[in-house]
């Protein structure tokens, strides 16, 4: 489901932008994600947390999502999957 949300302001999702640290899923069912955002001052970032909430918690079982924004480590394009980046012309 993180694939399918993406960034308005870049045509890659957030998986593939390395914005999301970690994702862990507790034995009831609830999700604790930590991510970060390409910029700390990231005009979209409400509408992205927002989205992810909304796909996350529309997987069959999970009872709660948990977003943490976290900005450490700092994100850099050596981040991204090779496929981002060459979505975006950086290979």
């Amino acid at each position: 489901m993180l694939k399918t949300v993406f960034d308005p302001e870049i045509p890659v999702n957030v998986y593939d932008l390395g914005l999301i640290y970690k994702i862990d899923v507790t034995d009831d069912y609830v999700v604790n994600i930590d991510m970060t955002l390409t910029a700390p001052n990231c005009p979209a970032a409400d509408f992205i947390m927002e989205d992810i909430h909304q796909k996350v918690s529309s997987i069959e079982g999970v009872k709660e999502v948990n977003i943490e924004l976290v900005y450490e480590p700092e994100w850099t394009k050596d981040m991204m999957t090779e496929e981002a980046k060459l979505d975006l012309g950086l290979l």
